[in-house]
């Protein structure tokens, strides 16, 4: 049986095909010029804010709360999408965070990790709150 010779492809060329295939318009972009519609510019906007409120007094510890503030993104109802990402993504809403009790772990490193990350996710909440109310006072 004889196979059709494979085709040698560049990436855009497979991503400009398969869009094409699905009638979606591809726009391109890049890391330094992602100028392509408003919403790559919010959603760059909204991560830079994350990071801002994440790092502000953590800049040697930013890396070990970054999981922490894509959980806050992904599970904040987003009115364009009139969902959270997670209810997007999964089509559920996401688990909910058990709060933790102290002093209900028998591991101390447990005790400690899971105070730390109660502790923190209350802060960025509160951070993210005013920076919101900060952006839309400067859009109204």
């Amino acid at each position: 049986m004889d196979f059709p010779a494979p085709l040698l492809v560049t990436v855009s060329g497979f991503w400009e095909e398969l869009f094409k295939l699905a009638n979606v318009r591809l726009l391109h972009s890049s890391a330094f010029h992602p100028q392509t519609d408003g919403q790559s510019e919010v959603t760059n906007r909204i991560i830079v804010m994350y990071l801002r409120c994440l790092a502000g007094d953590r800049p040697r510890s930013w890396l070990q709360w970054l999981p922490w503030a894509e959980f806050c993104y992904n599970t904040s109802f987003q009115s364009a999408l009139r969902a959270t990402p997670f209810e997007v993504v999964y089509g559920r809403p996401p688990p909910p965070l058990v709060s933790y009790i102290p002093g209900s772990a028998k591991v101390a490193a447990v005790d400690r990790q899971l105070r730390d990350r109660d502790v923190f996710l209350a802060e960025i909440r509160d951070r993210l709150q005013l920076a919101q109310d900060v952006m839309k006072d400067h859009q109204d």
